[in-house]
């Protein structure tokens, strides 16, 4: 990042700067036929002179009355503390005031550096001397590729970020380097907390004819080049594309691999609620996101770390440059508080399992030598299976579910473990040849949780004094997969999760404070952290985070979908009747739809003789509400929901069969869980509509047996995401809006 593509503060300020010693004529010469002339050159002539001097008295003027910026006074508030900031802002403090230690040659304060490719070579030498882990010697054509890309990476990083006509104009400006260069201004970031999106361009969702994404600001996905590396650093694009084509494919420049990491590429955030699971026959489908978002989250971190290693390698080479580059302009300002970039969050351990083995295949061979601790990772996450076997698993998951009567979907998501598979937190570092499973948080490139154990790193935090989650500070993508699961578990620990993303750290961070990017120091990060938000499902709670958390200036885009309903899967030949009741607010919704219950549904249920009602509640507040109304009525019933004991569920289900309890109450989440197939159902009332559009007619088709069935369905208008996956998008639309309340299928 020269100077010579600066802002115009930057180039007005040149004038004033001092000549300064250090470099040699020998290398100001070089550095003059690498680079481009200025756009505004000094003037050299005599005339010419006198006019120099004046605006640079006017120049210094401006800078000695200007007010003190908030990275003013971080420096001032840092001398006491370190002598090279002490002896930097001494220097500092001189070059405003027009004072000099010596003198330089008079191009030196406008001709920016450029390391040659002899320079390219010391800085491979230098990144593998920093590595902790020394895998061996390096064969000679892996230094030829390793130098062909510090090259190539040293092209891409000289580009000044702000002069957005110039890096548009070559393909090999990464898209992040672009990104978290934007300069923000106050008046932009008070927009953004307050901004109300709009979406303003739809382009059809390639292999999903019923669905669109749609997108806020310029459409970019139809500028996209085929047969480019698409963004991605050169060795990545290749071995993805070996992996790609190893597996039997070759449309790849066509594939949703290719198309979802373009999204991703773009910087914006990204909502794809509409992602068939691996578990419910989505393998193929699910893998190719999950590749998407890998390359995504690896071009991210060696994008990064080739800025950081760059950097290093000049300031070593040429230490008495240091002091006037970090001081005038943003070159060297290329990290955060601290390393760890990427955050992904899982909602099981056999799902961090699947995430984790493809991150290591589609590593490239030369950055994966060694695999630290894999033998640990595999004794904690399950043992490892080669993905050219998932059909064949698939068929196994199949046999087990037709022996145990659980589902297929239920056998391939838990495997018929549930106890501590919600709690894992690790992190993942990339070495130049190695990557190390669990590294220490603060030194890790890449975090992948589960919102219920990083909850507990942050309740810890809160509670002792000598803890902290300063290691959240610096996160740039944030990537939350399979966010339907993680619903069933507890959303609100991901609002919570997003809420500490991104604050000033509470202790001084181990990084050169010289070194952090402007936005990181004023508190801006939030708006340059993007965030991708994958799922089966949306619902109120994913698009809440998604409306009032993620405010990236990029943008967002997001996968709309019509839905042609599931209604075909009830078996039986049941009248299922949705009853409509009339509610004005969302807020006053639990409260309306109590009340209808109260007034309308449960007097039908008192005063009848047969047993067997099943009442099926989605949410546990519901359960706990209906559970209390019936103990006030001292009406027979029994529960079955996630918290309840196990002798208690096999008493429960025992007397709702034989009769002895007239009424059962029953939640989704236990049904998630345990999936149990209740006997004895002769009235089922679903009291909130289930989240999960397969459990409908899993819950309805247990009423199999029933001689007298009935089915009657609860919905208000504020029910619509979940009412239109069960009966269709276009059904949902006229229930919602007709002036009748009650309907029928059959």
């Amino acid at each position: 990042m020269g100077k010579k593509f600066g802002n115009n503060r930057g180039l007005k300020r040149l004038n004033a700067v001092p000549e300064k010693s250090g470099l040699s004529k020998h290398v100001t010469k070089s550095r003059r036929i690498q680079e481009k002339p200025p756009r505004n050159p000094l003037p050299s002539s005599s005339e010419e002179s006198s006019e120099e001097q004046a605006s640079s008295v006017a120049s210094e003027e401006e800078v000695i009355h200007r007010e003190a910026s908030m990275y003013d006074n971080l420096l001032m508030s840092l001398r006491p503390c370190s002598k090279s900031v002490d002896d930097a802002c001494n220097k500092r403090r001189r070059w405003e005031v027009g004072k000099s230690d010596s003198e330089e040659d008079e191009d030196d304060g406008h001709d920016s550096f450029t390391v040659s490719e002899e320079d390219n070579s010391e800085e491979g030498s230098l990144l593998q001397e920093a590595d902790m882990v020394d895998t061996g010697d390096q064969s000679e054509d892996a230094e030829i590729e390793d130098d062909r890309e510090a090259s190539d990476t040293d092209q891409e990083h000289d580009i000044g970020v702000n002069d957005h006509s110039s890096a548009e104009g070559l393909e090999f400006v990464s898209s992040s380097i672009i990104h978290l260069g934007r300069k923000l201004s106050k008046e932009e970031v008070e927009n953004l907390s307050q901004k109300k999106w709009k979406y303003k361009w739809e382009v059809p969702a390639v292999g999903m004819s019923n669905c669109k994404w749609m997108g806020t600001g310029d459409c970019f996905l139809k500028d996209v080049k085929i047969n480019s590396a698409y963004g991605l650093k050169q060795r990545l694009y290749k071995h993805w594309l070996d992996v790609y084509e190893t597996s039997g494919r070759n449309d790849f420049h066509s594939s949703k691999e290719r198309l979802f990491f373009s999204l991703c590429n773009s910087y914006r955030d990204i909502l794809h609620c509409d992602k068939k699971p691996f578990y419910l026959k989505g393998l193929e489908e699910d893998s190719s996101i999950m590749d998407a978002y890998i390359m995504h989250s690896l071009n991210h971190v060696f994008r990064i770390r080739d800025l950081v290693t760059k950097n290093d390698s000049k300031l070593a080479k040429h230490p008495e440059i240091a002091d006037s580059e970090i001081f005038d302009g943003d070159s060297f300002r290329d990290q955060g508080f601290t390393r760890p970039k990427v955050l992904i969050l899982l909602p099981l351990r056999n799902i961090a399992l699947r995430v984790v083995q493809r991150l290591i295949q589609l590593t490239p061979t030369a950055c994966k030598v060694n695999v630290e601790h894999i033998d640990r990772f595999f004794k904690e996450f399950g043992t490892q299976k080669d993905e050219d076997n998932a059909d064949e698993d698939e068929l196994l998951g199949n046999l087990k579910a037709q022996k145990s009567s659980k589902p297929s979907d239920f056998q391939a998501l838990f495997g018929g473990k549930r106890d501590e598979e919600d709690q894992f937190m690790f992190g993942i570092k990339f070495t130049r040849r190695s990557i190390r499973l669990y590294s220490d948080f603060y030194s890790s490139d890449i975090i992948v949780a589960s919102p219920v154990r990083l909850i507990g790193k942050i309740w810890e935090a809160k509670k002792y004094k000598e803890k902290n989650v300063d290691f959240l500070s610096s996160i740039e993508v944030l990537i939350v997969d399979h966010a339907d699961v993680i619903g069933m578990q507890n959303w609100s620990h991901v609002n919570t999760v997003v809420e500490e993303l991104n604050h000033i750290p509470s202790k001084p961070p181990g990084t050169d404070i010289m070194r952090i990017r402007y936005w990181y120091l004023d508190g801006f990060a939030r708006f340059y952290r993007q965030t991708i938000i994958l799922g089966y499902y949306s619902n109120p709670d994913i698009n809440g985070l998604f409306n009032r958390h993620c405010i990236n200036y990029q943008g967002k885009v997001k996968l709309v979908c019509e839905y042609k309903g599931i209604l075909p899967k009830v078996l039986l030949q049941v009248r299922q009747i949705y009853e409509r009741f009339v509610v004005d607010s969302i807020v006053d919704a639990d409260d309306a739809r109590f009340e209808y219950f109260v007034k309308k549904v449960f007097p039908k249920i008192k005063d009848s003789v047969q047993g067997g009602v099943m009442l099926f509640i989605s949410s546990y507040f519901e359960f706990v509400r209906i559970r209390n109304f019936l103990k006030s009525q001292e009406a027979s019933f029994c529960l079955l929901g996630e918290y309840t004991e196990q002798s208690d569920i096999s008493r429960a289900r025992v007397w709702f069969f034989e009769g002895r309890r007239k009424i059962m109450l029953y939640t989704e989440r236990a049904h998630f869980y345990y999936r149990y197939k209740i006997r004895g159902i002769q009235n089922l009332i679903i009291y909130s509509l289930p989240e999960r559009k397969e459990f409908y007619p899993e819950i309805v088709n247990m009423l199999d047996g029933s001689h007298n069935m009935s089915c009657t369905v609860l919905f208000s208008r504020f029910d619509q995401f979940r009412l239109e996956r069960i009966v269709g998008t276009a059904p949902a639309k006229r229930m919602v809006t007709s002036e009748k309340d009650v309907f029928f299928f059959c």
